[in-house]
């Protein structure tokens, strides 16, 4: 039986998608696996160019867009391996990378879900896992992340040490994300309220509330091309970043809502 399924749900992202599948697959990993394509009915022809360039990369074609979560529960119930690997078309994953994730869960059986150390194009880390969102540590995050990204001297070297170190998280990154079938299957899936964000803190978040762990490791390292089809619709990008945000506090801490959707309406960034 095929032990890993490799699940990459791409919208409008052919050309990153041949640069993730050709790390994936030259040479391919170790471990028995099977590679899955999810298009969320993108108009960039995906799904032909996946046919003729890839045959034997199993392509599962949306009739629309299904969003991030739903699109991963598709492919999901479409395999049955032991273990799920949820990478974004927009990274490079070596095969020594997939291997060592998945060398890490036999390692730790405690651990549910595992997620690698991530660097941009320039080799800068990223800060790809963190604490429970809520107000305090969401803004503690965007310091952070806007912080390194502008190239800020101290707090890229705060994420540089931060990074270095393997350890508990309460989530880490869907841009690459191992976890089990059975601790998956055990959450309920991804939550399909989460049409794109949120989705991988709120299904850890629920991982954890079973007693397992979330693990980020320090190595293997993944390169991460942040998001060039999101690029290409800023204003979708943003309204769904914002109705995920607003269904994330609905679900984790309601009497946050109203105080959430006041600042969105008064700084003009409500969805509608």
């Amino acid at each position: 039986m095929t032990r890993l399924a490799i699940i990459i749900v791409s919208y409008n992202s052919r050309g990153d998608l041949e640069n993730a599948l050709r790390a994936l697959t030259q040479p391919p990993p170790a471990v028995t696996h099977e590679i899955i394509v999810v298009d969320n009915a993108s108009t960039d022809s995906t799904p032909a160019y996946v046919r003729e360039r890839w045959p034997d990369v199993r392509l599962i074609a949306s009739e629309s867009n299904l969003g991030f979560a739903q699109a991963n529960n598709l492919a999901i119930r479409s395999t049955a391996s032991e273990l799920l690997l949820l990478v974004n078309p927009d990274t490079i994953v070596t095969p020594a990378a997939v291997d060592r994730l998945v060398s890490i869960v036999d390692e730790r059986p405690d651990v549910a879900i595992v997620g690698p150390r991530i660097v941009d194009g320039q080799g800068r880390a990223e800060l790809s896992f963190g604490a429970m969102i809520s107000p305090w540590a969401e803004l503690r995050q965007k310091i952070l992340v806007r912080g390194n990204d502008r190239g800020l001297a101290p707090v890229v070297a705060l994420v540089e040490r931060m990074t270095q170190r393997a350890h508990d998280v309460d989530w880490v990154s869907g841009a690459c994300l191992l976890i089990r079938r059975m601790d998956l299957e055990a959450a309920g899936g991804f939550d399909p309220r989460f049409f794109m964000y949120a989705e991988d803190v709120d299904l850890c978040a629920a991982v954890r509330a079973r007693g397992r762990r979330v693990f980020f490791a320090a190595e293997p390292q993944v390169v991460h091309l942040r998001g060039r089809s999101g690029a290409t619709t800023p204003h979708t990008t943003r309204n769904a970043y914002r109705r995920s945000q607003i269904a994330f506090y609905a679900k984790h801490h309601p009497g946050w809502v109203p105080f959430l959707r006041l600042y969105l309406r008064l700084v003009g960034r409500l969805p509608s």
